[in-house]
């Protein structure tokens, strides 16, 4: 069931193309700040209600990010894995198509589950305008998140909360959940910066190095090994393991539901910075907070993304990019943690007020 509240949805448009047998929708939850922005999700259980969800989710993260767009999101009904890029193909242009009545001006897609910069030139060709979407490819003025956009923002985010918290950050030992594009982009900047990296892990497992990983051979292993447990002359542990490392910094890059209210015992990290979506539910934030462990949310940390997209969409250059990544992440995350110190409250709820807010002022 889909929530209303004074902030939307504002529409829920459900189209379908008999012909080519294209079904999906778009929920567009708040254009106050500027149309809606977010991704295309294809998947044969998608719901609208599931949408709806994430569609407020880019309410707050684009607020919060201080970005000229609202939330949105939308969903095609489909099994990709079972038709061919054909097939695909017409789905995607006759979704394009249907959304002419509200895309570039109230909606700007993005890539998701199963879609991605092949399927944004489609998208973007059928509706007629460059504006449509971004995440297109880089011959048609597209920004790839592989040049490291996220991991870039969860870098200054993270030496944002370190200095907060009084840290030199060539005292800390790091750990990283998920070596993934982002991950990737993330120990790569920490050890550059001078943090110690002890752990990282990957769908394999842990690998953990008391006296630190070296990033080079640890990237290097990776894309010959396919995993990072190869790395010679360290501890392997299983995934999970990860959570409770002798580290300073946990920085998780992966999976949604990491840490359960459970596992708060087992955390040694002073900072956790969350550079993966959904990590852990409030709760357990709030936990941690009480505990002393300084957690700093996901749409505050992780919404290099969403910029990027934002320079793509007003036809910006990767070095555009990365200026407004690291001046939005810094300001933010310095704006977030000002608030949960002054009002003594956990940084998502400081966030959540702060995004609020933003948006309440719009309204008005």
């Amino acid at each position: 069931m889909v929530n209303f509240d004074e902030f939307g949805p504002e529409k829920i448009i459900e189209v379908y193309d008999p012909k080519v047998g294209m079904r999906g929708f778009v929920v567009i939850d708040n254009t106050k700040r500027g149309p809606g922005k977010g991704g295309i999700r294809m998947t044969p259980t998608v719901s609208i209600e599931e949408v709806s969800r994430l569609a407020r989710a880019m309410t707050w993260k684009c607020a919060l990010a201080d970005l000229p767009f609202g939330g949105a999101k939308s969903g095609i009904i489909a099994d990709s894995h079972t038709f061919n890029l054909k097939k695909k193909k017409e789905i995607v242009e006759s979704f394009s198509r249907a959304l002419k009545i509200v895309v570039p001006k109230l909606y700007v897609s993005a890539p998701d589950m199963n879609i991605a910069e092949q399927e944004m030139e489609w998208f973007s060709k059928a509706n007629g305008s460059k504006k449509a979407c971004t995440g297109k490819p880089k011959k048609m003025g597209g920004i790839p998140h592989e040049v490291g956009s996220t991991g870039f923002g969860v870098y200054h985010s993270a030496l944002i909360a370190m200095k907060h918290l009084g840290l030199d950050p060539k005292k800390m030992r790091v750990a990283i959940e998920g070596f993934g594009n982002v991950g990737w982009f993330v120990a790569k900047f920490l050890s550059e910066k001078g943090c110690k990296l002890v752990a990282v892990s990957d769908s394999k497992g842990v690998v953990y190095k008391k006296d630190g990983l070296n990033f080079e051979t640890l990237a290097k292993v990776k894309k010959e090994q396919r995993t990072v447990i190869k790395y010679p002359k360290a501890i392997v542990l299983s995934n999970k393991k990860i959570i409770s490392v002798k580290c300073d910094v946990l920085v998780t890059a992966a999976i949604p539901d990491l840490i359960s209210k459970k596992d708060v015992k087992k955390i040694k990290a002073k900072l956790i910075v969350e550079g993966s979506n959904i990590p852990m539910d409030l709760e357990t934030e709030q936990k941690l907070h009480k505990k002393g462990v300084l957690v700093i949310p996901d749409f505050v940390a992780n919404a290099g993304g969403v910029i990027s997209s934002y320079v793509e969409y007003i036809g910006g250059k990767p070095e555009q990019m990365f200026k407004m990544v690291e001046e939005k992440i810094t300001k933010n995350t310095k704006a977030v943690l000002n608030l949960a110190k002054k009002n003594k409250i956990c940084p998502r709820v400081a966030a959540m007020e702060l995004a609020q807010k933003r948006v309440k002022r719009k309204m008005k």
